[in-house]
């Protein structure tokens, strides 16, 4: 049915055998049905429609893939961490599988060449798009090939040859608790002001969250929840701050004592 659909809407009239083997080499092994994982990269905003005037994306496959690379983390932390609590294989956990991360992995093994979008801000390496598609894709090998083989893909292929797990337990990813320390210590006013926004379809709710610090604005972002769209403003906000003071970091003035 999914094969069908998408031949039918011609998602992707000139992928061909470029994506194929793009796949093939990704996951190093071949993939059955090309067209789902051709769905998994068709952000909302460049949605087709079917015959029954339902939009046709990847938001149903990132739900999926979210989940499926959650359990597969959190097995493999598990077993590698035998003798760490849950507190240290939680933060290790929300490292490993936050947008941002998963955006620089996206990046990371060219992912993003092959995205369908018309977002206007999607060439920002931290736009949350790019960790939305690694999910989908996630989701469309899982439902193309089963757990096994996605499993395969978590640990193998993104973890095993992307990831440095000391350099990962010993970064800091929480950028609203860095912020605010840095404000601190600086004396200085931050106020986050955070609002809903609905979307035409009135299915996907995001949040926008704007940081002033001293009443002048110097960072946003968004996210599906007002956690996530504190933490991409505070990354937006320490970026500003650091373009302003290359010499020092935010971190490192956090860590001056």
């Amino acid at each position: 049915m999914i094969k069908n659909l998408v031949q039918r809407i011609k998602l992707f009239p000139s992928s061909g055998k470029k994506f194929y083997s793009f796949l093939k080499s990704l996951f190093g092994f071949r993939p059955n049905d090309i067209h789902i994982y051709e769905l998994s990269l068709i952000h909302r905003s460049a949605s087709k429609v079917d015959s029954q005037g339902n939009p046709v994306n990847n938001e149903r496959l990132e739900y999926l893939g979210d989940a499926i690379i959650g359990a597969v983390v959190a097995e493999f932390l598990y077993n590698r961490f035998p003798g760490q609590d849950e507190g240290f294989l939680t933060q290790m956990r929300s490292k490993l599988v936050n947008r941002v991360f998963l955006t620089e992995l996206t990046h990371r093994i060219k992912l993003d060449q092959f995205m369908l979008t018309n977002n206007a801000n999607n060439s920002s390496a931290n736009s949350h798009i790019y960790g939305d598609a690694l999910e989908s894709l996630v989701g469309a090998l899982y439902l193309d090939r089963g757990y096994d083989k996605a499993k395969e893909f978590i640990i193998k292929k993104l973890l095993a040859d992307h990831v440095d797990l000391k350099k990962v337990e010993c970064t800091n990813t929480n950028y609203k608790s860095q912020l605010i320390e840095w404000c601190q210590k600086n004396k200085k006013e931050i106020s986050f002001e955070t609002h809903e926004n609905i979307h035409e379809d009135n299915k996907t709710p995001s949040f926008i969250s704007i940081i002033k610090i001293d009443d002048k604005i110097i960072g946003h972002g968004k996210g599906k929840s007002k956690k996530e769209a504190h933490q991409h403003a505070s990354a937006k906000a320490i970026q500003t701050i650091e373009e302003k003071n290359e010499e020092t970091s935010v971190s490192n003035v956090i860590n001056n004592k």
